[in-house]
């Protein structure tokens, strides 16, 4: 990447992901024009500007450049014209070249900058890896996520991220999870203190991104409430970065083992992701064995052989 102007016009903010190729607006049609864009110009847009005469060109370059575009890059290597690098100074708007093909470099940027513009969020919990399934465990501090995501490692699976967790929108329907730059995969372990993941167990133990697919609540045990899921046939969902994810609420109690719950809880949704529902299976044959059994039972009794 070449700046074929001067640094003054690096100093312009880019405020959106979307690019734009601007082949009308430099033939001079600039109405709905988003100039806010990052202006992608290819060969054919020079090639046209190159065929004018220099009063034509320097006028439509003049007209173009009248907005305020953020930045112009020129692909596949070619030189542009001396006016319009002459006039992007004057308007101080930085023009890059590169080597890449048009279409190689909008692949690349395209995905830079949806990364940079995603929504984000950083929330207090852990994020672990379960048999390919992101779980992120929520709760009060002290409850035990931790301990829950020590115990998981031990066991095979993956720590992403404990403590604080970074959450980056990628798609409509997908958020991914990491950990801090600051904590990396260090653990807070209460009673021994602060420890590496990664020293500890090894490089498998650690990943350095999951995508998000259910919450586990983890709650104190209260004997007074009867509203903890039995049969599992109400999906409770939560809402992150405005992305739906099935939540599962898990009571603690002394002797209950979060472990093995966990791994179930990352199976159950893996059947469920393969149209498998445990749950409403078994209603479903249940309420067949009712059926028959009060069909049958009619028919019986109006036997009298």
């Amino acid at each position: 990447m070449y700046l074929l102007t001067g640094q003054s016009g690096l100093k312009k903010k880019i405020t959106t992901a979307a690019l734009h190729r601007p082949g009308l607006a430099l033939a001079g049609f600039t109405q709905r024009f988003p100039h806010n864009r990052t202006m992608i110009v290819g060969e054919t847009e020079i090639a046209f500007l190159v065929s004018l005469e220099p009063e034509e060109r320097s006028r439509l370059i003049r007209d173009f450049l009248s907005f305020d575009v953020p930045i112009i890059v020129i692909t596949k290597g070619v030189d542009p014209p001396p006016e319009l690098i002459e006039i992007a100074d004057e308007s101080q708007t930085a023009v890059l070249q590169t080597r890449f093909t048009t279409s190689e470099f909008i692949n690349q940027l395209s995905g830079y900058l949806d990364d940079i513009f995603a929504p984000r969020v950083s929330m207090h919990g852990t994020l672990v890896d379960v048999y390919g399934v992101g779980l992120l465990y929520t709760g009060k501090a002290g409850i035990g996520k931790s301990e829950c995501a020590l115990d998981l490692v031990e066991r095979g699976h993956r720590l992403v991220a404990d403590d604080m967790v970074k959450i980056v929108k990628k798609a409509p329907n997908l958020i991914v999870g990491s950990g801090s730059e600051l904590l990396g995969h260090h653990m807070e372990v209460r009673g021994i203190g602060i420890i590496d993941i990664e020293r500890l167990f090894g490089i498998r133990a650690i990943r350095m991104q999951k995508r998000i697919e259910v919450e586990v609540r983890l709650v104190l045990w209260d004997e007074t409430m009867d509203s903890y899921e039995r049969l599992g046939m109400e999906e409770k969902y939560t809402s992150i970065l405005g992305v739906e994810l099935p939540v599962v609420t898990i009571p603690i109690s002394p002797g209950k083992n979060i472990t093995v719950i966990s791994e179930v809880i990352a199976m159950n949704h893996m059947q469920k992701t393969y149209g498998e529902n445990t749950a409403t299976e078994f209603s479903r044959r249940l309420s067949e064995k009712i059926q028959r059994q009060l069909a049958s039972k009619g028919y019986l009794q109006a036997d009298y052989e």
